[in-house]
């Protein structure tokens, strides 16, 4: 253990202890206000810091919302010009198919035109029996072809038009060969009639001459 020695005091000199309090306690206070200033500069410095570091997040926060409100800004008109496009497309299909409609049921019309047309100048033909009538509208109806246009377009349906003015063209050129072929029958067999009927008369008279001879 160190000896501890106490202080010495010069002789004949008077020690004042209450000069040494009182310069202890000075000295304290000295260093208790350094603390104290010292702590005060950092907390100081500290609040700066955080005031900082908090305008720092809500300046992010703000360029984050504006850079978000941009996007959506954006997004909604790409969805407009996509909703905008989309009714643009189906005003566009829902015109074109009511044009094909309207040439489908245009041609439609004339093809029906062109059919009663016929039937027309076939009943003004007339003088023929009605069981021929239902012979020719049963023959018709077994060689008629089924017409489903409803799913052609334009290009399509024209083709299916032409297929059928064809189809019609070849049954009125076939309609003309058989009734000039009924014609020549009807010629042949009036010619037959006629000479059937001569030599029966020839052959009257021929017997006529025959019983005045014998008389």
């Amino acid at each position: 253990m160190t000896n501890i020695t106490a202080p010495k005091i010069p002789d004949g000199e008077k020690v004042d202890f209450d000069d040494i309090t009182r310069k202890r306690q000075e000295k304290d206070l000295a260093e208790l206000q350094s603390l104290i200033e010292a702590h005060f500069i950092q907390r100081k410095k500290e609040e700066e810091e955080l005031i900082a570091l908090v305008n720092r997040i809500e300046k992010r926060r703000a360029e984050r919302a504006e850079q978000q409100r941009i996007r959506a800004e954006k997004e909604r008109e790409r969805q407009a010009r996509l909703a905008e496009e989309k009714e643009r497309k189906e005003l566009e299909e829902h015109r074109k198919k009511q044009d094909e409609d309207a040439k489908k049921k245009k041609a439609l019309t004339n093809m029906t035109q062109q059919y009663s047309a016929g039937q027309k100048s076939e009943g003004r033909r007339g003088g023929k029996k009605q069981t021929e009538r239902e012979k020719k509208k049963k023959i018709l109806a077994e060689r008629r072809k089924p017409l489903s246009v409803d799913h052609l377009n334009e290009d399509k349906l024209k083709e299916k038009a032409s297929e059928l003015w064809q189809w019609l063209m070849g049954l009125e050129a076939e309609k003309f060969d058989l009734s000039e072929r009924l014609k020549r029958q009807k010629y042949d067999i009036n010619q037959l009639r006629a000479r059937i009927q001569d030599h029966q008369s020839a052959k009257g008279r021929g017997k006529g001459k025959m019983s005045g001879r014998l008389r």
